[in-house]
């Protein structure tokens, strides 16, 4: 199972020589930043700066670094693990669409192992402290400067819980955090996210927003504020199935919502309707910097967290970061998923260089023709998939996991006054090359073999591909120590 708390996992990577302490003083202005930069790209190990110019809270850092480090993390071999749980919970039926999805879901909510358990405050770890009014300091968390041109201090790895204002349904996402002042927090809520929502229909019943952000938490419930869930599912009851058992649940002090028990550092406070203050700019997971908007600002009512308490962050930027695993994460684990929403997917492949969202690789086994840009529609219609902004469609003997290999087929084997599709829609927030802001021009490739009712009308068809001969193929393997190479 997943390790309860950030802590435990931070002792038994330490054991297996997966972490380093840094005990020399180090600056959040840059310095940490280039830091774990330079250790994240070259594959290193989890780092515990013990201590960070201006806090006295240690700070974590590069923890997801590693597919080994997540995977271990969540108490798994691979990441097939989960997608092989879900995709046994859809069986023998396997429904369709996003109604299927829901579906799925609820046979989740009937495991007993699942629900997240609540936790009486006072046995909490939590909150052992806790601070209101004028004790409230942000100034003690360690926040980071991490890029020259940043417009101040960011939080990147603080849990925001918020809940609709009319159905009570919490969400549980992970969004940038700018501290203004030592009480005021930024939230860079993007346009498709569930939480600008709640924050919206609030402000529309002239109410404020009740808000609790979580650091150094469980690591299935981090996993899960990233998950692409629909806004109706509860991210603690996926964080419960990923984990193995009920996360544990406490209620806040001042506001009312619910955050793991097991976290180090609760922040707590009130959203009014139309406070908004400038965020940014940002180095953001693009590569890019995004410019500086107008988002809310969260007022800081209450501290709670752990005697000694640590807190956790990652960096942000030009790939690869730490985003990388727990996109891998996603990738693998929603695909059982995938499929209920567009059936005729074999596989898919979100390569990191493309931000992720931004670029799809599928492969279907091709049955009629169009079949590709069927699945291409499909996809630009399927929830958060809708930012796609590349489509790759190939067949099912190509290995969408191989750049090479889909970039074969579709750099050098696709006729692109035919097998190019383009159109308008929606765009991620944070895109800076559309030509105007949450819209933009997308793209899609089919690569897969042509079909002659697709208009392929050369002699002889689609030709074969050159292959070796599979017996003599067999007798170089058997034989490839003779040879000296």
């Amino acid at each position: 199972m997943a390790y309860d708390d950030l802590r435990s996992l931070l002792r038994a990577l330490e054991r297996d020589g997966d972490l380093k302490r840094v005990k020399a003083e180090v600056d959040p202005y840059l310095e940490v930043g280039e830091i774990v930069d330079r250790v994240n790209k070259a594959g290193g190990p989890a780092l515990l700066f013990e201590n960070v110019k201006g806090s006295d809270m240690p700070l974590a850092m590069n923890v997801y670094g590693t597919d080994r480090r997540l995977l271990k993390a969540l108490g798994l071999k691979a990441y097939t693990d989960i997608s092989d749980k879900i995709g046994g919970l859809l069986k023998p039926e396997l429904p369709q669409g996003f109604v299927g999805v829901r579906e799925a879901f609820g046979k989740l909510g009937t495991m007993t192992h699942v629900p997240p358990k609540k936790v009486k405050p006072g046995l909490a770890p939590v909150q052992e402290v806790v601070l209101t009014g004028d004790d409230v300091d942000l100034d003690r968390l360690p926040a980071l400067f991490t890029w020259p041109e940043d417009g101040g201090s960011f939080f990147n790895l603080g849990l925001t819980h918020t809940k609709h204002p009319e159905t009570g349904v919490r969400n549980l996402g992970l969004y940038r955090l700018q501290r203004h002042d030592k009480r005021t927090i930024g939230m860079h809520w993007q346009i498709h996210k569930d939480s600008a929502n709640h924050y919206q229909v609030a402000a529309r019943r002239g109410e404020r927003l009740p808000v609790a952000i979580a650091f150094g938490c469980p690591p299935a419930v981090t996993y899960a504020s990233t998950a692409p869930l629909p806004g109706d599912i509860d991210e603690y009851l996926f964080a419960g199935f990923v984990q193995g058992k009920r996360i544990e649940m406490v209620d806040c002090r001042t506001v009312p919502l619910q955050v793991p028990a097991n976290a180090e550092v609760v922040i707590e406070g009130w959203l009014e309707p139309g406070e908004m203050l400038p965020e940014g700019p940002f180095g953001d997971h693009t590569g890019f910097y995004t410019p500086q908007e107008p988002f809310p600002a969260l007022t800081i009512d209450c501290v709670t967290m752990r005697e000694r308490p640590l807190l956790q962050s990652i960096v942000v930027g030009r790939p690869p970061t730490e985003d990388g695993p727990l996109a891998r994460a996603t990738e693998r684990f929603f695909l059982p998923l995938l499929k209920i929403i567009v059936p005729d997917i074999v596989d898919y492949h979100l390569p990191e260089s493309g931000g992720f969202h931004n670029c799809a690789i599928v492969s279907i086994d091709k049955k009629y023709p169009k079949h590709a840009q069927k699945v291409m529609h499909a996809i630009w219609g399927a929830h958060m998939m809708s930012l796609t902004k590349l489509i790759v469609v190939v067949d099912a003997d190509c290995d969408v996991h191989n750049l090479h290999e889909v970039s074969w087929r579709a750099l050098g084997n696709t006729d692109y006054a035919r097998d190019l599709t383009v159109v308008e829609g929606p765009v991620d927030h944070l895109d800076h090359s559309s030509y105007q802001q949450f819209w933009g021009g997308k793209a899609g490739i089919d690569a897969t073999r042509k079909l002659p009712a697709e208009g392929y009308t050369r002699d002889g068809g689609w030709p074969e591909m050159v292959e070796s001969d599979p017996e003599t193929a067999d007798r170089v393997t058997k034989r490839w120590r003779e040879y000296g190479l």
